[in-house]
C-alpha cells in the first residue's frame, strides 16, 4: 500500500495545470489547493489567470482552497501559505480526499518539501561568510559541535547544505524560545507538465489575448477605483505593472500586448528554471509534455497516481 499523501501537478504559465488537476481530482475523489502567488486575492480574477470556470465539468464543481482568501492590496507571502495550506491538507486529508496541490509559484511549492518548520529561520550573512571557507569535512565538525536535537533534520550531502545546517542549529541554540509546529509529514508525487518553447509561446500570446478582451484592462480600473493603491498593483506585476502603465499613456495597446507577451515568456522561462533547480535540491518530478492529445497526457498522469496512490 502506498504511503503517499499529496499530489502536486505543477508547470509554466497557460501550460494546462488546472485542466489536468481538476480532471485527476474528478477521476481519484480529490479537492485542489492553489498554489499560486496572486490568485490568494480576491477582485483580481483576469490577470491571475483564476479561469475558475474550470472546476466546474459536466454541472460537477471541484473544491478548490486558497483562491480569493485576502483583498487585493494586501500582501501574502510563502510563510502565511504554508499555514493556509497545512490548515487546507489537514481538513482536506480528514475528509478522505486526496489533496491536490496545484500551480506555477515553485517557492511556494518547494518551501513545503523542505524541512518545512525551519524555512522561517532568517538567513545569517555575517556566518555564512565565515563559514564559505571551510571545506566539507571542517563544515561537518563544525555542524557536530551542536547538540543532536539541534542538527536532527540535517542534510550532510553539500556544503551548501551543510552551512544552512550550521545557520539553522545556531539560531535555535540563541533562540531557545523559538517554536517549531509539528506538520503532517509530507510524501508527495510529482507531475509536471511543460511544453515545447515555441508552443508555450504561442500558447502565452493566444491566452495573453483572450484576457484582454475579457477585461483585463477594465479588471485594473476597477482595483484602481475600488481603492488598491497603484504600488500594490506594481508590486504585484506582470499584468498589473504593464496595464498601469497602459492608463498612464506611457504605451499603447499593441505595445502593452508586444511587451507584457515579451514579460509572460520570460516569467515561464523562469518558472521552469524553479522547477529545475527543485529536481537538482532531490525533489523528483515526473514530467509529461503538453503538447501531446489531451487524453493521452491524462492517461499518463491518471496511470501515474494509479501506480503510486492505489
Amino acid at each position: 500500500m502506498s504511503d503517499k499523501n499529496l499530489l502536486i501537478v505543477l508547470g509554466s504559465t497557460a501550460v494546462g495545470k488546472t485542466k489536468l488537476a481538476v480532471q485527476l481530482a474528478m477521476d481519484f475523489d480529490g479537492e485542489i489547493i492553489s498554489a499560486d502567488s496572486r490568485q490568494v486575492f480576491e477582485g483580481m480574477d483576469i490577470g491571475t489567470g483564476k479561469d475558475l470556470s474550470e472546476y466546474t465539468v459536466d454541472g460537477f464543481r471541484v473544491p478548490y482552497h486558497l483562491i480569493d482568501i485576502r483583498k487585493a492590496g494586501e500582501r501574502y507571502q510563502v510563510n502565511a501559505f504554508k499555514e493556509d495550506f497545512y490548515q487546507s491538507f489537514q481538513e482536506i486529508s480528514e475528509r478522505k480526499k486526496l489533496p491536490i496541490l496545484c500551480g506555477g509559484t515553485g517557492m511556494y511549492i518547494h518551501s513545503l518539501l523542505q524541512n518545512h518548520e525551519l524555512t522561517a529561520i532568517p538567513v545569517n550573512e555575517a556566518l555564512r561568510r565565515d563559514l564559505i571557507f571551510l571545506d566539507k569535512e571542517e563544515l561537518r565538525e563544525r555542524l557536530n559541535g551542536f547538540p543532536l536535537e539541534l542538527r536532527k533534520q540535517a542534510d550532510y550531502s553539500s556544503s551548501k547544505r551543510l552551512i544552512r545546517a550550521i545557520e539553522i542549529a545556531q539560531f535555535l541554540h540563541e533562540n531557545e524560545d523559538f517554536i517549531t509546529t509539528e506538520r503532517p509529514q509530507l510524501k508527495p508525487l510529482v507531475i509536471g507538465l511543460y511544453n515545447d518553447v515555441e508552443i508555450r509561446k504561442a500558447k502565452i500570446l493566444s491566452r495573453l489575448e483572450q484576457r484582454l478582451s475579457s477585461g483585463l484592462i477594465e479588471e485594473v480600473r476597477s482595483l484602481l477605483s475600488s481603492g488598491v493603491s497603484e504600488e500594490m498593483l506594481l508590486f504585484y506585476g506582470l499584468e498589473y505593472k504593464f496595464v498601469i502603465a497602459y492608463l498612464k499613456n506611457e504605451m499603447n495597446l499593441d505595445t502593452l500586448k508586444e511587451r507584457l507577451g515579451t514579460a509572460i515568456c520570460q516569467f515561464a522561462k523562469r518558472q521552469m528554471t524553479f522547477f529545475r533547480k527543485m529536481e537538482k535540491d532531490g525533489v523528483q518530478i515526473n514530467w509529461i509534455e503538453a503538447d501531446e492529445v489531451k487524453l493521452a497526457v491524462k492517461n499518463k498522469a491518471v496511470d501515474l497516481v494509479k501506480r503510486d496512490f492505489i
